[in-house]
């Protein structure tokens, strides 16, 4: 007998396929594990999805004090952006308003000067683009984001930060 004869014969003898490979149902089921394995690894870098919404309500925050700082510049008038940590809301130049989630701690710090009412934090924009300064901290079990803005330049910058207790 030929000797590739005998290979064919021993494996049709042994039960063993000539296709190998993998099934359709064991390469869903690794990449199942695998898109499993990735979110969790994300929840983790990220601070969970928690730490993905107190940091979008940073950066809204943000946004809206660039947009106060904008509007100082163009109309060429001081422009106040208010927030008030208590009630977890803000207020924006042009009607602008919003509600910071009641599950995150908010802390505001700035001059006083500029503080419509006690509790009501301030920071004020100026026409050159200057202003009071301050920073807005929003905080969530041990995570934090700090949203400072610079008194000599007017620039906004968000930074994770530290948990005060």
């Amino acid at each position: 007998m030929h000797p590739t004869g005998r290979r064919a014969l021993h494996r049709r003898a042994s039960g063993a396929s000539s296709h190998a490979g993998f099934s359709l149902l064991e390469v869903l089921l690794v990449m199942l594990l695998i898109a499993a394995a990735s979110v969790l690894a994300a929840a983790v870098v990220t601070g969970g999805f928690v730490g993905m919404r107190l940091r979008a309500e940073a950066k809204e925050i943000a946004a809206q004090l660039r947009y106060t700082r904008a509007q100082a510049i163009s109309t060429g008038r001081s422009q106040r952006f208010l927030i008030d940590p208590a009630a977890h809301t803000w207020l924006a130049p042009n009607d602008r308003k919003g509600d910071i989630g009641e599950s995150f701690g908010v802390a505001f710090y700035g001059a006083r000067e500029v503080q419509p009412m006690r509790g009501v934090g301030a920071i004020q924009f100026f026409p050159d683009g200057a202003s009071t300064g301050g920073r807005v901290q929003l905080t969530a079990k041990q995570a934090a984001w700090n949203v400072d803005v610079q008194w000599l330049t007017g620039e906004v910058k968000v930074a994770r930060g530290d948990v005060t207790p």
